[in-house]
């Protein structure tokens, strides 16, 4: 049997929008949590599901760790902030204790986070997967169907080789591709002049070669470090930002 054929919709779930990135520390739960906060101010009914079961960021970044959350008929009810319906690992556990699982615990955990929570009726699941191109992100799309994938990378050649791994997993997994952003790609000095923080890779060819029409830049903003560890989304407070327009261009591309 095709293991994809396991795929089945979350009931009252629109769209899913899964947030990878070939390699770990380039923002991409930053992304995703700004991206969902986002949707969620434009109106729209929006989940977040922290899928990185090793190292969920989610709760720092909504500034709600470990939370009793409560059950009805036998699921989860997501905690929600900032108008977005949140569920993570980190709700379940002490923060600084390590989950040591193996492959067919994550798989029954993502199985869990899918369907065992009360999602309710929502336009956008934001899906935060964790860094790399294994056992969850392929759990993922054989338990359900992705309607998009983001991948998030920063500029250097470094990231660059890691985000074709990524590419080509969604490739694979059939799920189209609505952009890759490229986080942390400028510095803006008081006198305005841009400073590239890092040595910018190849990027050109590899949208040409891959075939991918949106490329989002998003700068680096000291003040995204300071609102992540007050646990607030940047983007409730940045409306006239580059990072705010930035991210409101992404938001276009899944709508």
């Amino acid at each position: 049997m095709n293991a994809f054929d396991q795929q089945k919709e979350i009931p009252g779930v629109k769209n899913i929008i899964a947030v990878g990135s070939g390699k770990g520390g380039v923002g991409k739960s930053t992304v995703s949590s700004n991206l969902a906060t986002l949707l969620s101010l434009k109106g729209y009914k929006v989940g977040l599901l922290d899928a990185d079961i090793y190292g969920p960021s989610v709760p720092s970044l909504f500034g709600c760790h470990q939370q009793d959350i409560e059950l009805k008929d036998e699921k989860m009810i997501p905690l929600e902030r900032y108008g977005v319906k949140l569920m993570s690992m980190g709700f379940l556990i002490e923060e600084d204790q390590p989950v040591i699982w193996r492959g067919p615990m994550l798989f029954k955990a993502i199985d869990q986070f899918l369907n065992d929570v009360h999602w309710g009726e929502l336009d956008y699941l934001i899906v935060d997967l964790p860094p790399g191109t294994g056992d969850v992100a392929l759990t993922l799309a054989q338990k359900t169907i992705l309607s998009k994938a983001i991948v998030v990378t920063t500029p250097q050649s470094l990231s660059l080789a890691e985000v074709k791994k990524a590419l080509m997993m969604f490739k694979k997994m059939d799920v189209p591709i609505a952009a890759i952003v490229q986080n942390m790609s400028g510095f803006t000095l008081p006198n305005g002049e841009s400073l590239n923080l890092f040595p910018e890779g190849n990027f050109n060819e590899l949208l040409e070669n891959y075939d991918i029409k949106n490329f989002i830049k998003i700068p680096f903003e000291p003040s995204i470090g300071k609102t992540a560890e007050a646990g607030i989304p940047y983007i409730k407070s940045s409306k006239d930002s580059e990072t705010f327009k930035a991210m409101e261009s992404l938001g276009e591309l899944i709508l």
